[in-house]
């Protein structure tokens, strides 16, 4: 596309990637809103002592793992151990024992469960039970929402925009091409037998969008509290997201991994920014072990809260076992997975940092650069805290050629969309190399880089040529 054409697309595109980097009440100001459902609650994550009353169900691991979870564990050589233990049901049903106490979420590898109530003072309570170790709050209701708008029309075939590109990839080769995704698919590995969880705030119209009908669509979960009536009328990022990864129209858009199979898990609630979202992104990282997912893809971080939640996080957190979503982010690759993170799109923010999960370690967190291999400005930087090399890998994210929730050819920015081609090339390589484990794996990515040789932090390891 000419550069003339291109500008006013990118300047609107950057003011909306700054827009979705405020907090959710600065997001919303001007629109529409409603009061919050319900009145007035609130959610505390609950840190339990122990798994006694489950842990007999190590013996008969099928209660928790699927078949496929534990083939992908065998061919690894990880053993189940107490961390996939399921948290015991008998102290969920203590805490609802309790007037006015709903558990609605829980994490095996934190022993954590989240508890909604409408009482503001509700710490006193849940502290005197003999089973948990400590109570924080993690999400107070807002006083009001915006309303989900009509789902936008969409076009029922791909228009090919204005392109000089004729490929076998369509608009998808250059992005593809930068990191040798379409030589790999020429040799027949394009992500068939992989499994690939897509770990976003919603997935609007790609259950209409005729270009996503041919998607390997194993099935979708919400994780959200309250659950979304449908995850495919909320927020548009999943959707583009999915794209990246999966469309296979040739000649028009070919995704990095088009053959693989997708499991859509929301986990992000797009009404505020809370840090219970950490507890919702830990329940979809479970499912997606338990489901027997190999690669999870995740374009989502966090670093500034919501009122009352403010400051919440320091630099110095950032050593992948602080924060709780960065814990369950470090904890993937040992039960068989590979995360892929964005690094953030704070580059040119007072934080400038990465974001949380991306100091997780053993992932890939993937920032973002220009068609010309430069560094893009709103990438997010490294290091992590304990001095580990942040981001990992690049890829093309300004701009990234995407399918929009219109079902139209677009261009977007943003570590969002570099994290995507990463993660979906992971799964072809590893389709290549079945017999390497989760953290070899990762190795094998950062050595790929064009940068290995003297990694920074600003470019990580580089470019990664899956090629090779």
């Amino acid at each position: 596309m000419r550069n003339d054409k291109l500008l006013p697309m990118i300047v609107t595109l950057v003011s909306l990637l700054l827009t979705m980097m405020l907090p959710a009440e600065a997001r919303t100001n001007g629109s529409a809103k409603i009061p919050y459902p319900g009145g007035k609650h609130y959610m505390y994550r609950l840190t339990l002592t122990d798994k006694r009353p489950s842990i007999h169900m190590m013996s008969n691991p099928l209660l928790f793992l699927s078949a496929k979870a534990l083939e992908r564990r065998r061919r690894q050589g990880i053993s189940v151990d107490t961390l996939d233990v399921p948290v015991a049901q008998q102290y969920v049903d203590e805490v609802e024992k309790l007037p006015g106490m709903k558990v609605v979420s829980r994490s095996r590898w934190s022993n954590t469960i989240v508890v909604r109530t409408k009482d503001a003072a509700a710490t006193g309570r849940l502290s005197q039970l003999p089973f948990v170790s400590d109570v924080r709050m993690v999400w107070v209701s807002p006083d009001s929402i915006v309303a989900n708008p009509p789902r936008p029309k969409y076009h029922s075939e791909i228009e090919q925009r204005d392109t000089s590109i004729h490929a076998s990839h369509g608009v998808a080769q250059p992005q593809l091409e930068m990191v040798g995704g379409v030589k790999l698919h020429e040799r027949g590995f394009r992500g068939q037998g992989m499994t690939i969880a897509v770990m976003d705030a919603g997935f609007l119209n790609a259950d209409l969008i005729p270009a996503f009908r041919d998607i390997n669509l194993v099935g979708y979960a919400d994780f959200v509290v309250p659950q979304s009536r449908s995850i495919f009328a909320e927020m548009e990022h999943g959707a583009n997201v999915l794209s990246i990864l999966a469309i296979n129209k040739p000649g028009v858009y070919v995704g990095a991994a088009p053959d693989a199979a997708y499991w859509l898990l929301r986990c992000e609630d797009q009404q505020s920014e809370q840090p219970v979202e950490e507890d919702y992104w830990a329940a979809a990282a479970e499912f997606a072990d338990s489901a027997g997912v190999d690669v999870i893809s995740c374009s989502l971080g966090f670093n500034i809260y919501d009122k009352p939640f403010t400051n919440y996080y320091s630099y110095w957190q950032q050593d992948g076992r602080t924060a709780l979503i960065s814990r369950m982010a470090s904890t993937v690759a040992s039960r068989g997975m590979v995360l892929v993170n964005s690094a953030g799109n704070n580059g040119q923010d007072p934080w400038k940092k990465i974001g949380f999960p991306a100091d997780a370690r053993d992932m890939l967190c993937v920032g973002a650069v220009t068609p010309e291999r430069r560094n893009a400005s709103f990438s997010s930087v490294g290091p992590s805290a304990d001095g580990r090399v942040k981001p990992d890998v690049m890829a093309q994210g300004s701009p990234t050629n995407i399918l929009s929730e219109r079902g139209t050819l677009t261009s977007v920015m943003g570590t969002s969309f570099s994290c995507p081609i990463v993660a979906g090339l992971t799964a072809c390589l590893w389709q290549e190399h079945r017999e390497m484990t989760a953290l070899q794996i990762i190795d094998l990515v950062r050595s790929l880089g064009d940068n290995f040789s003297h990694p920074d932090n600003v470019y990580g390891y580089g470019v990664p040529d899956f090629s090779k």
